[in-house]
Protein backbone atom coordinates (compact mmCIF):
# COMPACT_ATOMS: atom_id res chain seq x y z
CA UNK A 1 0.00 0.00 0.00
CA UNK A 2 1.37 3.36 -1.00
CA UNK A 3 0.21 6.45 0.83
CA UNK A 4 0.48 9.95 -0.61
CA UNK A 5 -0.10 13.04 1.48
CA UNK A 6 -1.13 16.62 0.72
CA UNK A 7 0.32 19.22 3.09
CA UNK A 8 -2.93 21.24 2.96
CA UNK A 9 -5.13 18.55 4.58
CA UNK A 10 -4.62 17.04 8.04
CA UNK A 11 -2.71 13.75 7.72
CA UNK A 12 -5.16 11.70 9.78
CA UNK A 13 -8.06 12.73 7.50
CA UNK A 14 -6.02 11.67 4.47
CA UNK A 15 -5.17 8.37 6.16
CA UNK A 16 -8.85 7.69 6.86
CA UNK A 17 -9.77 8.42 3.24
CA UNK A 18 -6.93 6.37 1.75
CA UNK A 19 -7.59 3.40 4.02
CA UNK A 20 -11.30 3.66 3.27
CA UNK A 21 -10.48 3.46 -0.46
CA UNK A 22 -8.18 0.47 0.11
CA UNK A 23 -11.09 -1.26 1.91
CA UNK A 24 -13.87 -0.44 -0.58
CA UNK A 25 -11.66 -1.30 -3.55
CA UNK A 26 -10.73 -4.68 -2.08
CA UNK A 27 -7.01 -3.90 -1.76
CA UNK A 28 -7.57 -4.71 1.90
CA UNK A 29 -9.97 -7.65 2.10
CA UNK A 30 -12.93 -8.06 4.48
CA UNK A 31 -11.71 -9.80 7.63
CA UNK A 32 -8.06 -9.03 6.85
CA UNK A 33 -5.85 -8.18 9.81
CA UNK A 34 -4.33 -4.70 9.63
CA UNK A 35 -0.79 -3.77 10.52
CA UNK A 36 -0.27 -2.61 14.08
CA UNK A 37 -0.28 1.12 14.78
CA UNK A 38 3.51 1.04 15.10
CA UNK A 39 3.95 -0.91 11.83
CA UNK A 40 1.59 1.46 9.98
CA UNK A 41 3.43 4.47 11.41
CA UNK A 42 6.78 3.09 10.25
CA UNK A 43 5.43 2.23 6.79
CA UNK A 44 3.81 5.64 6.28
CA UNK A 45 6.54 7.60 8.12
CA UNK A 46 4.01 9.38 10.30
CA UNK A 47 3.55 9.79 14.04
CA UNK A 48 1.93 6.74 15.72
CA UNK A 49 -0.57 9.07 17.46
CA UNK A 50 -1.74 10.32 14.07
CA UNK A 51 -2.12 6.74 12.84
CA UNK A 52 -4.05 5.80 15.98
CA UNK A 53 -6.40 8.76 15.45
CA UNK A 54 -7.12 7.60 11.87
CA UNK A 55 -7.76 4.01 12.98
CA UNK A 56 -10.14 5.20 15.71
CA UNK A 57 -12.06 7.13 13.06
CA UNK A 58 -12.27 4.02 10.84
CA UNK A 59 -13.48 2.06 13.85
CA UNK A 60 -16.15 4.72 14.49
CA UNK A 61 -17.25 4.24 10.86
CA UNK A 62 -17.40 0.49 11.61
CA UNK A 63 -15.06 -0.26 8.70
CA UNK A 64 -12.58 -1.87 11.10
CA UNK A 65 -12.87 -3.49 14.50
CA UNK A 66 -10.48 -4.49 17.26
CA UNK A 67 -10.06 -7.96 18.69
CA UNK A 68 -8.59 -7.33 22.10
CA UNK A 69 -5.38 -9.35 21.83
CA UNK A 70 -5.28 -10.05 18.08
CA UNK A 71 -5.24 -6.54 16.61
CA UNK A 72 -7.43 -4.62 14.18
CA UNK A 73 -9.37 -6.17 11.32
CA UNK A 74 -11.43 -4.99 8.35
CA UNK A 75 -15.16 -5.50 8.79
CA UNK A 76 -16.71 -8.54 7.17
CA UNK A 77 -19.97 -6.60 6.65
CA UNK A 78 -20.03 -6.49 2.85
CA UNK A 79 -23.25 -4.43 2.83
CA UNK A 80 -21.51 -1.72 4.85
CA UNK A 81 -18.50 -1.79 2.53
CA UNK A 82 -20.83 -1.55 -0.50
CA UNK A 83 -22.64 1.39 1.15
CA UNK A 84 -19.35 3.28 1.50
CA UNK A 85 -18.35 2.27 -2.03
CA UNK A 86 -21.60 3.66 -3.46
CA UNK A 87 -21.26 6.85 -1.41
CA UNK A 88 -17.71 7.35 -2.73
CA UNK A 89 -18.82 6.63 -6.31
CA UNK A 90 -21.59 9.23 -5.88
CA UNK A 91 -19.03 11.80 -4.68
CA UNK A 92 -16.73 11.11 -7.64
CA UNK A 93 -19.63 11.25 -10.10
CA UNK A 94 -20.89 14.53 -8.68
CA UNK A 95 -17.39 16.04 -8.93
CA UNK A 96 -17.14 14.83 -12.54
CA UNK A 97 -20.53 16.25 -13.56
CA UNK A 98 -19.82 19.51 -11.74
CA UNK A 99 -16.46 19.85 -13.51
CA UNK A 100 -17.99 19.02 -16.89
CA UNK A 101 -20.77 21.56 -16.28
CA UNK A 102 -18.13 24.21 -15.61
CA UNK A 103 -16.77 23.70 -19.14
CA UNK A 104 -20.19 23.70 -20.78
CA UNK A 105 -21.24 20.03 -20.76
CA UNK A 106 -24.66 19.26 -19.33
CA UNK A 107 -25.16 15.86 -17.70
CA UNK A 108 -26.38 14.22 -20.91
CA UNK A 109 -23.40 15.49 -22.92
CA UNK A 110 -20.99 14.49 -20.14
CA UNK A 111 -22.38 10.94 -20.26
CA UNK A 112 -22.14 10.89 -24.06
CA UNK A 113 -18.55 12.04 -23.76
CA UNK A 114 -17.74 9.16 -21.41
CA UNK A 115 -19.39 6.72 -23.79
CA UNK A 116 -17.34 8.11 -26.68
CA UNK A 117 -14.16 7.23 -24.79
CA UNK A 118 -15.21 3.59 -24.91
CA UNK A 119 -12.87 1.16 -23.21
CA UNK A 120 -9.90 3.56 -23.16
CA UNK A 121 -8.39 3.88 -19.72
Amino acid sequence: MNFEFDNNIPIYIQLVEQLKIFIISGKIQPGERLLSVREFALQTKINPNTMQKALIELENLKLIYTERTNGKFVTTDKKLIDKYKKRYADELSNKYFSSMLSIGFDKKKAIEYLKSLGGNK
